[in-house]
């Protein structure tokens, strides 16, 4: 699925720097899998294009569940790095169920992009279908403490709350499995059109967390999540009722990613 070894060069950089104009997903830069220890290959690949203005993910109508044990969900996405452990272990990043989740792949680990500190910007335009939502996150690594889990939700863009007339954007913080931290998201409206381009960032120090959109701060929090993040940018489905194959695909566009690390 993926070269076994680390990127020793793409762990050193400082820089996370994207605009998609290349042929081919730059694969020092990017997972193109969405946590795929906790599936199989097929399930976890995301669908993409590269084209004119940016990464155009896809969900298509032959695209698989992510996990049939967790629904009809299906998801394309990218992400900065991938760590797990061995193959029937419960040890794995991201662990979105209580219990029952157990490693099905064997993932290298890569830490393409995984800073303790920073800051990172997204321009995406998301996608409007109402069974659609665009998610673009920080979270944490997991190598050194299972722990180390906690999540900074740069944005959640539902498509059935986005519109000429505004946006919603849902943002802030998720503990996960992070005792030192509380949940604390917010949903704000917005007086954009998130289906075009807008930027949605985050500066994380030891002082706590900013959140932006086009510039300007949305949210702060005091809590600190002090160990290595990963970013992930998806596009996820989730199926209401018989799927169409008219409908599809669904896609929204990534139009280019911007981070830095900080000292």
């Amino acid at each position: 699925m993926h070269d076994t070894q680390d990127s020793g060069s793409a762990r050193r950089s400082k820089e996370l720097a994207d605009t998609f104009d290349e042929s081919t997903l730059d694969t020092e830069r990017w997972v193109a899998h969405y946590l795929p220890h906790w599936t199989t290959p097929d399930r976890s690949a995301a669908r993409y294009d590269v084209v004119r203005n940016g990464l155009r993910l896809r969900i298509d109508h032959d695209q698989p569940p992510w996990r049939p044990e967790d629904g009809e969900m299906r998801v394309s996405n990218i992400q900065t790095g991938s760590w797990t452990g061995p193959v029937g272990s419960a040890r794995g990043q991201h662990r979105h169920r209580p219990d029952g989740l157990v490693v099905r792949t064997a993932t290298p680990t890569r830490r393409l992009w995984t800073p303790s500190s920073g800051e990172v910007e997204v321009v995406v335009s998301a996608s409007p279908d109402p069974t659609c939502m665009v998610g673009i996150w920080l979270v944490g690594f997991e190598e050194s403490s299972p722990e180390d889990s906690g999540e900074i939700c740069l944005a959640e863009l539902f498509g059935d709350r986005l519109g000429p007339d505004g946006s919603t954007v849902r943002l802030g913080i998720k503990a996960h499995h992070d005792p030192r931290l509380e949940t604390d998201l917010a949903d704000v409206r917005l007086p954009i059109d998130a289906t075009t381009p807008h930027s949605y960032a985050a500066r994380w120090d030891a002082s706590g967390v900013r959140l932006f959109v086009d510039g300007a701060v949305v949210r702060t929090s005091a809590q600190v999540l002090a160990y290595p993040l990963q970013l992930m940018i998806d596009l996820f489905e989730f199926p209401a009722g018989p799927r169409s194959l008219s409908d599809y695909p669904k896609t929204a566009v990534v139009h280019s990613v911007a981070g830095t690390t900080g000292p």
